[in-house]
């Protein structure tokens, strides 16, 4: 699992959004980022969680958060998930893991009894100065705005 943790410099990244645009760390200097890693678009799961944080992306802005959401999904698939439940935040169609794998969210899982690689639900908070300033590992995917913003 990761090793960053509050305190840390976030990695630098860039990699392509849905829709093909290149987004990285620095085009959120100076603004606070809430960046969720989820397994997998459109999954129960992944959908309760980045379905809470929009629901909530008004706080998220009045208090000068950014959202950025990124798995290893497809850019047709990420364009699909977020077009399906409106998204009002880019989603990185992480294909080559290299975001993942930046900030450490990459590694063994169980379900079902079974082992396999796969990415870890896991959500960074930035500040304006790209210092990590929360890790949360144990994300709760209905109440996860009031982790973030309470936390």
């Amino acid at each position: 699992m990761t090793q960053l943790k509050a305190g840390d410099k976030a990695p630098n990244f860039s990699a392509l959004d849905e829709q093909g645009n290149t987004i990285s760390l620095a085009d959120y200097k100076g603004k606070k980022l809430v960046i969720f890693f989820y397994p997998k678009a459109s999954t129960p799961g992944c959908t309760v969680e980045a379905c809470n944080l929009n629901d909530n992306y008004g706080r998220f802005q009045s208090q000068g958060y950014e959202i950025l959401g990124v798995s290893a999904d497809s850019a047709k698939r990420q364009s699909n998930f977020k077009n399906k439940y409106d998204f009002q935040y880019p989603l990185l169609a992480d294909e080559d893991k290299s975001v993942i794998e930046a900030f450490g969210v990459w590694g063994p899982k169980k379900f079902m009894g079974k082992e396999y690689d796969g990415i870890h639900r896991t959500t960074f908070v930035i500040d304006e100065n790209a210092i990590i300033t929360n890790v949360i590992l144990k994300v709760k995917t209905k109440a996860h705005t009031t982790q973030i913003l309470e936390g």
